[in-house]
């Protein structure tokens, strides 16, 4: 029996390989993909401005069902008993405990996180992405079971926009009665607003696009500022002080992948106040900071890549428990079958759509 796997030759170019399906080795487990979604990550990748991965199999936003499962897999990393045919999702990146990273207990900087991923196609197992039928999770891939009450459109964006900012929200110590701007309405930033708001902060978006905006107070945010209105970064200054009496936010999240919005981040937060850095993967893009100003505000910047991978499964509860509050399912806005993923990409990239997703096995 054989699969499907969409292959980027070099960035923007796109074609289709067919392999045979592997059998898991010990440890391992072949996952059929039920969706994947287009992440900005991948229009990074599509666009040339990935520091490494320049060609190979894309996709990393899945949910599957377990199609075999290698020796010694009886429980996903949760301790949970399952089965071919069970859903589930799994964190995009390896985690080899090993390295010095790992030895530091900084498991989500894993040295070897893409050590599958970055392969090509050719090479066995050949399904190294989620932009195919079929994805091979090798050990060490952290995986776990999407609860019953989680559909797939919900489930399938858990392992990157949600987890990511649940492990960036948690670790930097949001607290109750904190008040958080979040920069940008994109995945990344209603899944966000929903997060923080369950931590008890009063939630401000900050976006150009009124359904984005719109979007985001179906998720949480008690405050919308749109940029066709506060077109100055003066005037967004202003509005985020109005809004906090004078003091400016408690913690401020940078999600949109645009520099210029660091140096307007330490403007909209308070002395002492915190600042998160997400959303700008693509070293070399450069912006003016004003590192003074930080200074004298005495700020905290964190910055995170990747999250440590149970995050994950914390993610997919978080939605199981919140799925009739916060509309997880509607994040997704445009949906296309595999063969159709290059068209995907360019509409994504040309912000013709927000969040389009893959139906891999129709």
């Amino acid at each position: 029996m054989k699969g499907k796997v969409a292959v980027m030759s070099e960035p923007g170019k796109l074609s289709f390989a067919e392999y045979g399906l592997p059998e898991p080795g010990p440890g391992a487990v072949l996952v059929k993909v039920v969706r994947t979604n287009v992440c900005g990550s991948e229009l990074h990748i599509w666009q040339g401005h990935h520091p490494t991965k320049k060609s190979g199999v894309m996709g990393h936003e899945m949910v599957g069902e377990i199609a075999a499962l290698g020796e010694g897999v009886t429980t996903d990393y949760a301790g949970n008993p399952v089965q071919i045919g069970d859903r589930v999702a799994a964190a995009y990146f390896i985690t080899c405990r090993k390295c010095a990273p790992c030895q530091q207990g900084q498991m989500h900087l894993c040295e070897n996180a893409y050590k599958h991923w970055v392969k090509d196609p050719e090479e066995a197992p050949h399904f190294h992405g989620t932009f195919g039928t079929h994805y091979y999770l090798p050990p060490d891939q952290y995986f776990y079971k999407v609860p019953d009450n989680v559909p797939d459109a919900a489930a399938a964006s858990a392992n990157c926009a949600l987890s990511q900012v649940y492990f960036g929200i948690d670790k930097t110590g949001v607290r109750c009665g904190d008040t958080v701007v979040i920069q940008g309405a994109g995945g990344l930033g209603l899944n966000a607003s929903a997060v923080a708001k369950e931590y008890g902060a009063t939630v401000i978006c900050i976006d150009g696009v009124t359904s984005r905006l719109e979007k985001s107070r179906q998720f949480g945010a008690d405050h919308l500022i749109h940029m066709s209105e506060y077109d100055t970064v003066e005037k967004r200054v202003k509005a985020v002080q109005e809004l906090t009496g004078g003091k400016g936010a408690d913690v401020c999240m940078e999600l949109t992948g645009v520099p210029a919005a660091l140096n307007e981040g330490v403007n909209l937060l308070r002395y002492g106040g915190k600042y998160i850095s997400i959303g700008n993967i693509s070293p070399g893009q450069m912006t003016s900071f004003d590192p003074g100003l930080m200074t004298r505000k005495a700020l905290t910047i964190y910055s995170y890549m990747r999250y440590e991978p149970w995050y994950l499964n914390r993610a997919l509860h978080f939605i199981s428990k919140n799925i009739e509050k916060y509309p997880f399912d509607e994040l997704l806005d445009a949906e296309f079958d595999l063969e159709d993923v290059n068209i995907a990409l360019d509409k994504s990239a040309a912000r013709e759509i927000t969040r389009a997703t893959i139906v891999a096995n129709r």
